[in-house]
C-alpha cells in the first residue's frame, strides 16, 4: 500500500509547494498590505465585533461576490482569449484566498465557538497534520526550502549586481 500512496503524495505535495509559492508571493504582500491599511481600520474594528454566527456568514461575501470569475475567465479561454481569462482566474482566486484569510485570522477564536465549525476544523487539522507527518511531505517541504532559499539568493544577487551597475 505504501508502494501505490508515496508517489500520490509526493505528487501532490510537489502541486501544493509550488501553488504555495507562487500564492506566497502575491497574496502574502497583498494581505500584509491589506492589512495595514488605515482605510480598512474600522472595517476591521467592525468584523472583530461580530458575533460567531454572523462572522461565518461574512465569509459567504468574498466567495459570492468572487465565485462569478471562474465561469467568466472560462468564458473569455472558450471565446480564444487566453492570457485574458488566466489573468481573471488568478486574481479572482488570489483576492478570495486573501479575504477569506484575512477573515479567518481576524475571527478563528470566535469561529471555533461555534460547535460544527469547530468539529470540522479540528477533522481538517487532523488531516492537515496526518499529511505534513509523510515521509514523502517533508522530502517535498525540504525541497521546497531549498529551491526558495536558491531562487531568494540569486535575486540578492541580481539586485546588488544592478545596484552596483546603477552606482557607476
Amino acid at each position: 500500500m505504501n508502494r501505490i500512496w508515496k508517489p500520490l503524495i509526493v505528487v501532490f505535495a510537489a502541486i501544493y509547494f509550488v501553488a504555495d509559492a507562487l500564492f506566497a508571493t502575491l497574496a502574502h504582500p497583498l494581505s500584509r498590505w491589506l492589512s495595514h491599511q488605515r482605510l480598512f481600520s474600522r472595517l476591521r474594528t467592525w468584523i472583530r465585533s461580530l458575533r460567531p454566527y454572523p462572522s461565518l456568514a461574512l465569509f459567504a461575501v468574498p466567495v459570492i461576490i468572487l465565485e462569478p470569475a471562474k465561469p467568466v475567465a472560462a468564458y473569455l479561454a472558450a471565446t480564444g482569449h487566453l492570457m485574458t481569462s488566466l489573468t481573471v482566474l488568478v486574481v479572482g482566486e488570489i483576492l478570495k484566498l486573501v479575504l477569506v484569510e484575512r477573515l479567518f485570522v481576524l475571527n478563528r477564536d470566535k469561529l471555533l465557538t461555534i460547535p460544527a465549525f469547530a468539529w470540522g476544523y479540528g477533522k481538517y487539522r487532523l488531516a492537515w497534520n496526518w499529511l505534513e507527518s509523510l515521509e514523502a511531505w517533508q522530502m517535498m517541504r525540504r525541497w521546497s526550502r531549498m529551491v526558495r532559499l536558491a531562487i531568494r539568493g540569486a535575486m540578492s544577487q541580481i539586485k546588488t549586481t544592478s545596484r552596483v551597475m546603477m552606482a557607476r
